[in-house]
Formats: structure tokens, sequence, C-alpha cells
């Protein structure tokens, strides 16, 4: 690490110079910090806006999930058979399913090492069992806050190899060589010194960048993601990293006022819905106007909570994301609010004032009958079956034996991002995206592969730089020569928000607005025409965005420049989805297209619910890809890598691992 101090324009700014710099804080940029140093690479330094930021520390589900190999009982598994699994979710590279799968295992129980309490049996053995889009059981988890207990026991190994974190640092620019073939750098704010002209911008000078920020959450008003996490995937297209599967996330009941997801033991405990006018009168149950049956929809809210993310596979028949779009049908269209009531049972169901529990079907009848929770309210079933449940709530000051929940359809992972390869590098040489923001996932990817992938290609990262790319960043002479326009044009992108600091400000309006607009044409629900004219209205502001914007006082200057990165990453992003139903794409994944000649989930429902699911199978097998630059993309389709079939003679791999053939 080497510190100096430069001029430029007349600002004295500090200079690191580091062999990595890691940007983020949660469980795959502090693996990677950690994977980095043990391997041999010790010039490594972690840039994040807040250590206890990030989705990673501050979300969570009913049981969050870890998939990984089969590690325990006597199903059979296999990588290839665990790779064919991701590969099959569409729009998945083989190579990088191969990867996923081949260090699953030691992903795990790395984290096993390091104090993350997965259960296990006796004998050892880590039991698993089946998640969405898994035909083993690959699943294990360490109950509702999996990733928190990563990021904590992640953040003790980087505190005991005393790597450098700059906490309070928000990358305002990737910084690359002229013709964006290499990083170079970043030029960040230092939020911890706003006031100060020559401490407000600090320079990284660096060989390599992981760049683990995370899902786009701010481009999103309604949304799952903890209000500290944005993002920050446009400054990635601005410094011309490719984007992939930009059109591939997921969307599901949440609630809102706390953000957590609403799956598992809260919804197989059969919550009322309740809707309400904006100000919480005219309180009615909803569903019951739009199932056939009191038994339907007990059983389609039974099994939201297996099924959580919206699919429009199982929007037919009365199946479970029929709920997902009656929510949005009242929350969206009419401006209404939608609550979980938790005291008492649906009132179709019950008779002489108990549940009829006949009415279910046998999937919910057995469970609740093996959960023996054939009783009671549904407070009194969440209570039996899982008190943490209740009390998750309780501590974020909402008390559900009280009162409503306030739910939407919420933003809650971004299966797409940015492009890596293999090692998880992009087009942009020596710049590795890791975790969400590495759009490697696909369509349909088992739950719980997000955090094994974060774990994987924060290792196969570290593994790549500390064989091959272990040189020192270049003089400092050499790196202001190569960036200094770059830092010059951001510098004036920030006297520009500078210049307008008055009495009023109006940076929050702007990211509602702009979330409120993602939200409605850009989540769960989408058309060709709400995607292009959102897509140009994203675009106009982010041209305007100086001129629109009023600050108070310099503090609100990262909020500027997150605005400037959201406004460029939404129009990226609706333009895909664009670009996607242009191509003929249609209903898939956790989206519904509209489709003029495409059938209503319901009759009684408006037009824009009419859809079609992709049945052209060629759509899994291709991935969409972006290249942002001057303003306009220019999207391109490949075909999915197939899975590698590789050499595995002993002998040979041997010779080629002791030739130091492996890392390529």
């Amino acid at each position: 690490m080497c510190i100096e101090k430069v001029n430029i324009n007349g600002l004295n700014m500090q200079v690191f110079s580091y062999n990595t710099v890691v940007v983020g804080s949660g469980a795959a940029a502090l693996n990677s910090a950690d994977r980095v140093y043990r391997f041999g690479q010790q010039d490594v330094a972690i840039v994040t806006e807040g250590l206890l930021m990030g989705t990673s520390r501050n979300t969570g589900s009913d049981k969050q999930t870890y998939y990984k190999l089969t590690l325990s009982g006597k199903t059979p598994d296999s990588i290839w058979e665990m790779a064919q699994t991701l590969y099959d979710g569409g729009c998945m590279d083989g190579d990088t399913a191969l990867a996923e799968a081949a260090l699953s295992s030691q992903a795990f129980y790395h984290l096993v090492d390091i104090g993350v309490p997965f259960p296990h049996n006796c004998y050892g053995e880590f039991i698993g069992y089946k998640t969405d889009h898994d035909p083993r059981q690959r699943a294990t988890s360490a109950g509702p806050l999996t990733s928190r207990f990563m990021t904590e026991k992640l953040e003790a190994q980087v505190k005991q190899k005393n790597i450098p974190v700059f906490d309070g640092y928000q990358v305002i620019r990737i910084l690359t060589d002229s013709a964006q073939e290499k990083v170079l750098g970043l030029l960040c704010l230092n939020l911890n010194n706003l006031d100060d002209e020559d401490s407000r911008y600090v320079l990284f000078n660096a060989t390599n960048v992981v760049y683990a920020t995370g899902g786009p959450a701010g481009i999103y008003a309604t949304s799952v993601y903890p209000p500290s996490q944005t993002g920050a995937t446009g400054l990635a297209f601005e410094a011309g990293v490719k984007g992939k599967n930009l059109t591939e996330s997921q969307y599901g009941i949440a609630s809102i006022k706390f953000r957590w997801n609403l799956s598992g033991t809260y919804q197989q405990v059969l919550p009322r819905y309740i809707s309400t006018a904006a100000d919480g009168s005219d309180q009615r149950e909803f569903l019951d106007e739009y199932f056939a049956s009191p038994g339907k929809m007990l059983d389609a809210i039974f099994l939201k909570g297996y099924q959580w993310p919206f699919d429009p596979r199982k929007v037919a028949d009365y199946g479970s994301s029929l709920i997902d779009i009656l929510v949005y049908h009242e929350t969206v269209i009419k401006g209404r609010r939608v609550f979980l009531d938790f005291l008492a049972n649906p009132s179709s169901s019950e008779a002489n004032g108990e549940m009829d529990f006949s009415l279910l079907g046998d999937e919910s009848y057995t469970y609740l009958k093996n959960s023996k929770a054939l009783f009671g309210t549904p407070i009194q079933r969440l209570a039996h079956m899982n008190r943490p449940a209740i009390e998750l709530y309780r501590s974020n000051g909402i008390d559900l034996t009280k009162e409503l929940l306030e739910i939407a359809v919420c933003a809650q992972h971004n299966n797409g991002g940015l492009e890596g390869n293999s090692w998880w590098e992009s087009n942009l040489k020596h710049f590795f995206p890791v975790g969400e923001v590495n759009g490697s996932h696909g369509v349909y990817r088992p739950g719980g592969s997000a955090l094994n992938a974060g774990q994987v290609g924060s290792t196969r990262a570290a593994q790549y730089i500390a064989a091959r790319y272990t040189t020192e960043p270049p003089e400092i002479s050499a790196f202001l020569g190569a960036v200094q326009n770059q830092v010059n044009a951001r510098i004036q992108l920030g006297q520009g928000f500078l210049a307008k600091v008055g009495t009023n400000s109006n940076v929050t309006d702007i990211r509602q607005h702009l979330g409120e607009r993602m939200s409605k044409y850009g989540a769960h629900i989408r058309s060709l025409e709400h995607a292009a004219s959102a897509a140009d209205q994203a675009e106009t502001e982010l041209r305007n965005l100086v001129d629109q914007t009023t600050i108070t006082s310099p503090i609100e200057l990262g909020y500027c420049f997150q605005n400037y990165d959201l406004l460029l990453t939404q129009y990226v992003y609706l333009l895909a989805i664009k670009d996607y139903i242009q191509q003929g794409g249609r209903s898939r994944g956790s989206y519904l297209v509209f489709d003029p000649k495409g059938q209503l989930p319901l009759e009684c429902l408006p037009e824009e619910f009419k859809f079609t699911l992709t049945e052209d199978p060629s759509f899994l097998h291709k991935i969409q890809r972006v290249i942002y630059q001057e303003g306009k993309c220019t999207f391109y389709w490949d075909q999915v890598r197939p899975l590698p079939q590789e050499d595995s003679w002993f002998e040979n791999v041997w010779n080629k691992y002791l030739n130091d053939q492996i890392i390529e």
C-alpha cells in the first residue's frame, strides 16, 4: 500500500495504491478480501459506503437458504448433476454452472470452519432439504439470518488479518484506460468529509478491482432489499462492462414497513389478505372476489410459502402466483393498500366461528396436520410452528399479535447483472464482479444458489488474482496521466450539483419518482409500450439531472451521485426489457409480459394482464448481453456456453496442476 497527495485542478486529493481493491461490505466482498489475502496477495483493501450496510447483513427470510452439493444421507449426487441443475435453469453458461457446483462444498465448509452455525447431525452430516427448482435436497440454512451470520464471521476474518477497510467511501467513477479495456482504479467520495473540498474526493490506484456492490435495489420503490442497499451497476456500464441477463429478476410478496420476505410459515398459517383505501378505511377481504372456492384460495395462500417468487407458470387454475397479480392490481392499479391479518381466519373458511380445515387440499392439510397446527387463528398457528417469526417483527417495531402487516409485491433479487467469465473476470480486464452484481444466475435458479454463487465467485476471482495479477499498480504519475480526464469530468459533475445548493432539496423526490416508475413498468408486470416510454423518461431525466437537482448542503452530494447511477442503471435495464420483448420474449421467470393475443388469468381482470408463456425453448439457451457506450445501448444474443467436457483422467489433470496450467 502506498499513500500520496496530488493536486488536481486546485483540489488536494489523497491517492491510495493497492494491488487489489474490493468494493462492498457483504458476504461476497468480505470473502474476496479474505481469500485474496489467504492465497498470498496481501496488498488488498476494502472500500465501502458503510460496513454495516448492504443486503447480506440486513436481510433474510423465513428460512434463508444456502444451496450446495448434497452432504448427507443416501441420495446420490455429484458435481456434474448439480451443475446440470444450475444450467437447466436457463440462460446460464455451463462453465459458470460447473464452477459453482465444484466449489460449493469448499465454500460451504469454509463458512462452517469460521463459525457459521449450519446444522449437522451427530455424525457430522449437514442435513439438507429441498428448495425451489431443486431435484435433490441440497439446501441448508442457519435460520432466517443466514447471510448475516456469514457476513459477521467473514468480517471477523478480515479484521484478524488487519485488512484495511475504507468505511464511508462511495465509488463515483470506475477509472479505465482510454479504450475501456482495463480497469485502472476508482474515484470515490469520502462521505466522512464532504464539507472539506480537499478531503471530499479520494483516488484508488489499483491493479485489480473486485466489484461486490450487490443488486441495483435503488431502481425500485417497492422493494424488499434493505433501505441501505442501492447498488452501483450503472457506474460499471459507464466504464464499459457488459450487462448480462438484465431482464431476469425475482419479485415476491413482502412487508414494506419492515422489509422482509413473507415466504414459508408466514403463508402456511393461512393469514387473511385485507385491502383498504389509502387512508385505511373500507377494509375488505379481496381474494374472495376472485377465487372459485374458499378451498382454492386457502391452497394458493398456503403454496405461496413454498412458491414465494412470482412465477407466471403458477398463475393458471388459481395458482399461488395469482395472488401476486391480485395484490399488484389492488396496490398499483387501484391505489389501495394491502395487509396480511394474522389475528383472524379468512372469513369464508370458517364454520361456526372455527376454521374449517376440511376445505384444504391434501398438501396443505397434511402439512398442517403433521405440524400439529390444525387449530386456532393464524397467529396462534404461527406461534406454534415458528415463534421466532413473530419475534422478528416485534424486534422491528411491528406486533403481529395486535396489528395488520402491510405488504406489496417487491423486487427481491437480480438474477442478471454484469458479465463475468468462469473466473468471474469481466470483459474489462482486472475487473471482477462478484456476488449479486454478477449476472450468473440465469432464469430459474434454485433457492439459495445466490449465496453459494457469491462465495464461489469471490473465491474464483481471488484465485485468479493471486496467481496471475500480482503486479503492483503503476507509479502515481502514470496513473494520473491515464485517468485525469475521467477524474476531471466527474468532479465537474459534482461541482454542478454543488452549484445548486439552496434552501430546498429534491434528491429524495427524484429517487422516489424513478423507483416508482421501475416498480410500475419494469418489475413483475411488463409491456413493450411501457418499457420503451419508461426508458425514454429515464434517459431524459439522466441528461437533465444536474439542472433538475437541488440540495441544501454538500452532505447530499452522495445522494446526487447515487441518483446518477440509478438513472443510468434503470435506463439500461428498461431497454433490456424492451429488446427482450421485441425479440419475441414472453412471460417467464418472475415476470408477466403483456400480450394482446394472450389469455387473462381471470376474465374479470383488466386487459393489461393478458399474457402468454414463452414457449420457444431457444430463449433458455440464449443470453442477452448489452454494452453501453456514449449514452446508447447495443444488444446482442449469444448461445449459452455448454457444460465443459473436461479431461478427468487423474494423471493428466495432475500434470497440468503441477505445471501451473489450471488457472488460465
